[in-house]
């Protein structure tokens, strides 16, 4: 059988170390969200309400695709999820 392609898979390091000590990441750089934030008593959500799907440890930052922990690591969820942070945003900015 020959193969006309080939996708290499190297790795999913996050290279998040870039965002800050303000923002809350697992212990291999994923970055934690929506309800992860809530389950996590040593997170200290700031706000009222429950974080949003796709919402950070800082309010109103949101974020998509490989970064994520637990993401599926696909191009095609990756994409799905910054439209879906792009709605969210409308959200959040109706609420402040």
């Amino acid at each position: 059988m020959t193969a006309s392609w080939l996708f290499v898979f190297i790795g999913a390091a996050p290279r998040t170390a870039w965002l800050g000590a303000e923002l809350v990441r697992d212990p291999h750089g994923f970055v934690v969200t929506g309800p992860e934030l809530s389950a996590d008593p040593e997170t200290a959500w700031p706000l009222d309400r429950a974080p949003f799907a796709l919402e950070t440890s800082i309010p109103g930052v949101f974020a998509a695709g490989d970064v994520r922990l637990h993401s599926m690591k696909r191009v095609a969820s990756a994409v799905g999820e910054g439209a879906m942070a792009v709605y969210l945003t409308h959200r959040y900015l109706a609420t402040v």
